[in-house]
């Protein structure tokens, strides 16, 4: 299965907080993550600012991030290039949410990264960007 996790969901699954239990036991159907290089990027900024804001300590962000690239070196994840019709998708997707939904330009590119990567499965804990996600017909877990 190959899944589409956005950052949110990264950060519940490498740190602690209350979406971490769910976001383990989805584990169990051992998917292979595609990540874009944006999406890289958020979650390594994600762990710094968590540094930052003195939720973690830096051993632990240095741990989080070596555990991460472990797995990816591991194949647990697919690091793929950003590219550019996820800019385009989620410029449709945009006059698309919105304004309904309340969605911001990040949520709308994880949803347009998910459906160019074609994942087979969206997971995000984030409302506003479940909602794009399923209106695009993506399957999304939780």
């Amino acid at each position: 299965m190959i899944a589409y996790a956005d950052t949110g969901f990264l950060v519940s699954l490498y740190g602690e907080d209350a979406n971490s239990d769910a976001a383990t036991a989805l584990l169990k159907s051992r998917p292979v993550f595609s990540l874009t290089s944006l999406g890289e990027l958020e979650f390594m900024t994600a762990i710094e600012l968590r540094v930052f804001r003195k939720d973690w300590t830096r051993g632990v962000a240095d741990a989080i991030r070596q555990q991460f690239l472990a797995h990816h070196a591991a194949g647990a994840f697919r690091i793929e290039p950003f590219h550019p019709q996820i800019w385009d998708a989620a410029l449709v997707l945009s006059r698309r949410y919105s304004a309904a939904l309340g969605t911001r330009s990040l949520d709308l590119l994880h949803v347009a990264s998910a459906r160019i990567l074609r994942a087979d499965v969206f997971f995000t804990f984030d409302e506003r960007q479940r909602e794009a996600a399923k209106s695009e017909k993506l399957r999304v877990l939780p």
